[in-house]
């Protein structure tokens, strides 16, 4: 009697479809496709402060990071290998990685060096190999930062593979304090991320804080932005005004 009254209770029935759908999140954002927001400007242009983003979560194959949401890890038996890879990560890639160094937060960079390359920056020119990569003058780029009009010069950089990004730089080249930095040989298994924001980003260049990424820590290939706004998310009444529209489902480079 007390099971059937439950059963047909309004409220349970309600609960019963959020645990289903909750549950259809959980396993969905684990293994396909998971969200993400970007916090902060280590990745401007390419990503600003208030975008969302979906990361292909199989790409690369599955770790035990891979089943992560936020900073919480599913405790799962210790996955040795990565699981049913399709392919490794490759120059140019933005991927989302935890970072044992700083608390286990999530981090999204861009792979620049790859296992068993020698990295060094050279007055702001990433040199791979004893090669200094292209950079191509792309004009400028300008943004309000903290209420100052800011304009930064911005760069085409390709890398050895063909892959060319964008990047932004505030002060001349040589002048940034991590712009001449190395040489790093990349251990066998990890990998060197940097910002597109050179001037503005805690990356592999700064071994004590970030370093180089074990290929088990990243959690996936970032490959779209669905949704960008200028404000916080609790500021309601500011989203129709708020909104990038221009940047929503947008591809990622």
């Amino acid at each position: 009697m007390f099971w059937s009254v439950l059963m047909d209770n309004k409220a349970f029935k309600n609960a019963k479809e959020w645990i289903s759908v909750l549950s259809l999140f959980t396993v969905v954002s684990c293994l396909i496709i998971q969200p993400f927001k970007i916090p902060s400007g280590s990745m401007i242009p390419t990503f600003l402060v208030g975008d969302f983003l979906l990361v292909n979560k199989f790409c690369y194959g599955y770790s035990n990071d891979s089943f992560r949401i936020g900073t919480f890890t599913f405790p799962l038996p210790n996955i040795k290998e990565r699981i049913l890879a399709s392919g490794l990560p490759q120059q140019g890639d933005v991927v989302v990685f935890r970072n044992e160094k700083d608390k286990n937060q999530n981090y999204i960079k861009r792979i620049i060096g790859l296992p068993g390359d020698t990295i060094q920056l050279i007055d702001g020119v990433v040199n791979l190999n004893g090669k200094p990569v292209e950079l191509k003058s792309d004009g400028e780029y300008s943004m309000i930062d903290d209420g100052d009009y800011i304009v930064y010069k911005k760069y085409i950089e390709k890398l050895p593979n063909g892959y060319e990004h964008v990047i932004i730089k505030r002060v001349e080249f040589g002048e940034g304090y991590l712009d001449n930095v190395g040489p790093f040989v990349i251990p066998e298994g990890h990998y060197f991320m940097m910002g597109d924001n050179r001037d503005n980003s805690q990356d592999s260049r700064v071994m004590e804080t970030v370093g180089f990424i074990p290929i088990d820590r990243i959690m996936g290939k970032a490959f779209c932005i669905f949704f960008s706004t200028s404000c916080s998310l609790s500021e309601i009444l500011k989203w129709l005004i708020s909104i990038r529209v221009e940047r929503i489902f947008t591809l990622v480079r």
